[in-house]
């Protein structure tokens, strides 16, 4: 793969910290969740969010 540039990596750093922002958000939000249909989709959300980071942590490798 190429190299990336320093626009690509201050974009990456961004997003892998939004993603990673969003992942701790929604896994406060399950917590604090009654519904379990609520709880899951919270749940669900905190997962894509962790899997998504982890991708574009891939880019960095």
């Amino acid at each position: 793969m190429a190299e990336l540039s320093e626009l690509d990596l201050q974009n990456l750093r961004h997003l892998i910290g939004g993603f990673s922002t969003t992942h701790c958000k929604m896994t406060a939000y399950a917590s604090q969740a009654t519904d379990p249909a609520v709880k899951q989709f919270f749940q669900k959300s905190a997962q894509s969010a962790m899997e998504t980071k982890q991708q574009l942590m891939g880019f960095l490798q």
